[in-house]
């Protein structure tokens, strides 16, 4: 029996991070609860003080297909290099430098909605493709493929 899957990130600023992977990916933020039009409405009726109202926040893909993303308040802050990562594929069935090309462009975007440019791999055939490596706002790896 298949299971769906949800990635969960540790981070310090729930809201931020989601909108920036609901940017990234073309996802929307997570709709409140049935029966209330807000979060806001939800989170007062759950009596949930205003200090913690960033303490988690999610991200579901509008198609229904992708998996959901949900972010959550740590108090730590990142330690180490991540030991899984995303692959964004931004350059499907594309090869040398079309491929590239794309990869640059969707780079410049994410660089704009606060992603950092980490480093570059050139196309290696047969087995490496190229594609770019990047940081989220809070420093988490993810490569554009």
């Amino acid at each position: 029996m298949a299971r769906e899957v949800q990635i969960t990130f540790d981070c310090a600023d729930p809201a931020a991070l989601a909108a920036f992977w609901a940017d990234a990916l073309g996802y929307r933020l997570q709709d409140p609860p049935a029966g209330f039009e807000s979060w806001e409405q939800a989170l007062d009726a759950m009596g949930v003080p205003p200090e913690r109202r960033n303490d988690a926040s999610a991200v579901v893909d509008p198609e229904g297909s992708g998996p959901r993303l949900f972010f959550q308040r740590v108090p730590e802050g990142k330690q180490a290099k991540n030991r899984v990562h995303l692959d964004v594929r931004a350059a499907p069935g594309l090869d040398g430098d079309a491929r590239m090309a794309a990869l640059e462009t969707e780079a410049e975007r994410l660089v704009s909605l606060g992603a950092t440019r980490l480093q570059r791999y050139e196309p290696a055939p047969p087995l490496v493709a190229g594609f770019i490596v990047l940081a989220d706002p809070e420093g988490n790896e993810f490569c554009l493929d």
